[in-house]
């Protein structure tokens, strides 16, 4: 399956002509990716999406973030529901149409009706998690006992990254893949500017996220990246073939 072409990439960038469904910012983002082993990664993924490589090589990322004023088009924000952490573990894949975009193997959060919400309507592996930002970014998966903390900033003037860089292809992706029980695979677009980010210094990782997962990396991540965040808007899921 040929890897997507710069063009393909590109063109998830541009804005849907339906109306979005949603509504919310991403912020203080740090971005930390590991290489990690093709077949290891492949395996777990459902028909019809296949890895995305960067010269090869295939990506693991932990995420952490805010989630800001989040609300469905139409309502406002609501202070206890629409402001709430969240940390995925993703990877990044294509579909056979040679689409771009992210798989996510978990996400965190300490916002329990966002979980459900999300596992129901975006079919997603949200996870219920005690979460908090005041000094350090630390979360602690329900039923597991090591907690997760990052402590990081930015420490570089922002800027945005060029197509073809490994910083484009970690960065610039605009739609997600979900699927349910029955097999049906989904794939939903956000838009937003694209990231202004900068090397980040981290103090404090860990690793445990990929661990929940059954991952084994080795050594640190490779990448460490940070961007103070972006309003997104979110799109319908539709279904799409594995054919």
């Amino acid at each position: 399956m040929p890897e997507p072409t710069i063009e393909q990439r590109l063109a998830c960038r541009n804005r849907p002509e339906q109306s979005p469904v949603m509504f919310q910012r991403w912020s203080e983002l740090l971005f930390l990716h590991w290489e990690v082993n093709m077949e290891m990664i492949q395996k777990r993924l459902p028909e019809g999406l296949h890895l995305d490589l960067f010269e090869g090589k295939a990506y693991l990322g932990v995420v952490p973030f805010l989630m800001e004023r989040v609300r469905p088009k139409g309502l406002p924000c609501v202070p206890w529901l629409s402001d709430f952490l969240e940390l995925n573990v993703r990877t990044y894949v294509h579909d056979e149409q040679g689409r771009p975009g992210v798989w996510f193997f978990s996400l965190d959060c300490n916002q329990p009706i966002a979980v459900e919400i999300a596992r129901k309507l975006f079919h997603l592996p949200y996870q219920h998690a005690k979460m908090s930002s005041e000094e350090s970014y630390r979360c602690q998966r329900k039923g597991e006992s090591e907690n997760a903390e990052y402590f990081y900033r930015g420490k570089q003037d922002l800027k945005t990254s060029e197509p073809g860089t490994l910083e484009f292809f970690l960065l610039e992706r605009y739609l997600l893949f979900s699927h349910r029980k029955n097999g049906t695979l989904y794939c939903g677009q956000v838009h937003h500017e694209p990231y202004q980010f900068c090397e980040a210094k981290v103090e404090k990782w860990s690793d445990a996220p990929l661990k929940w997962e059954n991952f084994d990396v080795e050594g640190g991540p490779i990448s460490k990246l940070y961007s103070p965040g972006v309003p997104v808007e979110i799109f319908p899921l539709s279904g799409i073939s594995a054919d």
